[in-house]
């Protein structure tokens, strides 16, 4: 760590004790480490160099952990983690088995709320607020959101619920224009007039003063008095949040640690729910960051060995998309501030009319898709497996229900790594696979994930199709699929002994598993394609004369592919599998932070551990035959 003031930081305490021109010093020294550590490791850049200030000023002025701060999406909680006693750990960041990417409590007392999901920080702060006043304590409870995660229903909801209790709560607005890219919609704009205005807040608390001490003298003169402070109050700026019953301070510089802890300090002297807004540079003191934010938001890591060649499933789905869209006026594209991570820049430069960005609302870009598809459109949103989640409800209430015909491109599917547990996309066929009337693909290679759009455009309900980060692979073209039959399953490598079930990438996991194994050993590899409905009559075909069934998924066993092959087994033999069946996935369990390919490897899901397993169920079928005595 060096002989710099960081080095003597050993708890928030510690900066107690320093003066103003030592904070900065040590802002300094923290960029300086977060840049190097995250140069090497991957993660989140922009946003943790544009907080330090004012990670620096909440935590010289709050007593934590006593005093809880409370992260939202906590992607910008590096310089927290340096101040938290975790600097002899912080080169692990994001690695296997080292610190996480985001606050986790499990990993420290100063992380008091789990987070890597958007707009949920209100509604924790406002739950521990209520819990500590039923108990008659007292500390201070403060979240930090930035102002693309405002844009997400849930911090509304959590405003409009919490300004009504009046109870002691502090919320920090990070403005810094952005979420991962350009902030959209009229919140932003909002947010825009009251930057431009700053001086305003100087003469918001003058006018403040003056107002209270306007004598209400006369029915008359007390009438005029009230329609004068009616006007002179919607003046102001922040009355959206002095509406909602939040007391609004700012905006204030948020890279002014003097001006920050004076702010954060009068926000804790008010009664009742306290805005502070705070005015940030998104990748503050990096250059390149500060040119290109929405660029140096996330990082990849250097190491030259994860990275993937060719076009990515992403860039494969949004240059698609664009031909597709260039010869049927209906297609729409909708994703919630995903535009670029998704592979939709493309579209959004051709067909600007034709392309949505609706924020951090993943439930309203699903019903808005509901009723575009309703009125004649062809709706595709594309959204993370693991911020799907979110929207659920709508994917069986406002899609399946009506059997609409929207298509949703789930991306990042299976494991992503280094963001960990609130990232993985390893839940989705399971809670997809429930959903009446609804088709769910999964594309080999770029090949057929262009044919599978093609064909999903075509269809009268509603079609997901997931596909994982990383490279698309081989990019020949694949079908036409006849657009009123299902895609069928295909068996890519014929086998004796056995077979193994699987999808999407896996299918080259297990070919090159399978291939390993003989002569000696021969299995079959089906490439299944459908998840959802599974193509029955490939499955009771490839399973007849074999001795061994596997089924092999970048997907939690519980609920998942090999749940649905079991099925349809289940009713071959009538309420018993026709042959042992083994399942390759993840367990009942999250999955943390690392590279896809450790993740793979713990897990088992490499093709040298596929080919072992498959090679130990042999081995413990000719064993049992033996102790039975009925070999033949």
């Amino acid at each position: 760590m060096g002989e710099g003031l960081l080095a003597r930081i050993n708890s928030p305490e510690d900066l107690k004790q320093l003066d103003l021109r030592s904070l900065e010093q040590l802002a300094g020294e923290i960029r300086q480490i977060i840049v190097s550590t995250v140069e090497k490791n991957g993660g989140h850049l922009g946003a943790n160099l544009g907080v330090v200030e004012l990670t620096l000023a909440l935590h010289s002025v709050l007593s934590a952990p006593r005093d809880k701060i409370i992260w939202d999406v906590g992607h910008q909680c590096y310089t927290h983690k340096l101040l938290t006693g975790r600097q002899d750990r912080f080169h692990t960041l994001r690695q296997w088995g080292g610190l996480s990417g985001f606050p986790l409590p499990s990993e420290s007392a100063y992380d008091h709320f789990g987070v890597g999901h958007s707009s949920t920080s209100i509604s924790a702060a406002a739950g521990m607020v209520i819990a500590r006043d039923l108990r008659g304590e007292d500390y201070q409870v403060v979240a930090v959101i930035g102002d693309g995660a405002l844009t997400g229903g849930m911090a509304f909801e959590a405003l409009n619920h919490i300004g009504s209790l009046g109870r002691d709560i502090i919320v920090i607005l990070n403005d810094n224009e952005m979420s991962i890219t350009n902030n959209v919609g009229a919140l932003s704009d909002y947010l825009g007039r009251i930057r431009s205005h700053s001086g305003l807040y100087q003469a918001r608390e003058g006018l403040a003063a003056f107002l209270r001490s306007v004598p209400l003298v006369g029915q008359p003169l007390a009438r005029l008095a009230h329609r004068v402070k009616v006007t002179l109050k919607h003046m102001l700026p922040g009355q959206l949040f002095e509406e909602l019953g939040f007391a609004y301070l700012g905006p204030f510089d948020g890279h002014n640690i003097a001006e920050l802890q004076r702010a954060i300090r009068a926000g804790m002297q008010r009664r009742g729910p306290v805005l502070i807004h705070v005015h940030t540079q998104k990748g503050r003191g990096h250059a390149l960051a500060e040119e290109n934010p929405h660029r140096y938001h996330g990082v990849g890591p250097s190491r030259s060995g994860d990275q993937d060649n060719g076009p990515t499933f992403s860039e494969v789905f949004g240059r698609t998309l664009v031909q597709l869209a260039e010869k049927d006026p209906r297609i729409v594209a909708i994703t919630a501030a995903m535009r670029d991570g998704t592979g939709l820049g493309p579209f959004a430069q051709v067909f600007p009319a034709r392309f949505f960005d609706v924020g951090i609302a993943e439930q309203h870009a699903l019903g808005l898709a509901a009723g575009m598809a309703k009125e004649g459109l062809r709706p595709v949103v594309a959204i993370y497996s693991t911020f799907l989640q979110r929207g659920y409800d709508q994917v069986i209430h406002d899609l399946a229900l009506q059997g609409l015909p929207v298509v949703l491109a789930v991306d990042r599917a299976g494991a992503v790594g280094e963001d960990g547990a609130t990232h993985q996309g390893v839940f989705d066929i399971s809670f997809l696979r429930p959903v009446p009337g609804l088709t769910l693909l999964a594309p080999r290679d770029g090949g057929e994930l262009a044919a599978m759009l093609a064909w999903a455009l075509t269809q009268e309900g509603p079609v997901a199709i997931r596909y994982p980060r990383g490279s698309a692979g081989n990019l020949a073209a694949r079908g036409p699929f006849a657009p009123r039959e299902p895609i069928p399953a295909v068996e890519v490598k014929p086998g004796r002994d056995g077979v193994v079930f699987t999808f999407g990438p896996m299918v080259d996991v297990a070919l090159e598993a399978a291939e390993s194994l003989e002569p000696k050993l021969s299995f079959s590899v089906v490439n299944m394609r459908t998840l959802k409905p599974l193509d029955q009559a490939v499955v009771r075909s490839a399973v007849e004369g074999k001795k061994y069934v596997f089924t092999l998924e970048d997907h939690v066993l519980a609920g998942g592919f090999g749940s649905g092959v079991l099925e349809v087994l289940m009713d071959m033999g009538a309420g018993k599998p026709p042959c042992r069946v083994e399942r390759l996935g993840y367990p009942d369990g999250f999955i943390p932070h690392g590279s896809i390919q450790r993740i793979h490897q713990e897990y088992g899901l490499t093709a040298p551990q596929v080919a072992e397993a498959l090679r130990r169920a042999v081995s413990r079928r000719k064993l049992r035959v033996a102790i039975s005595g009925d070999a033949k």
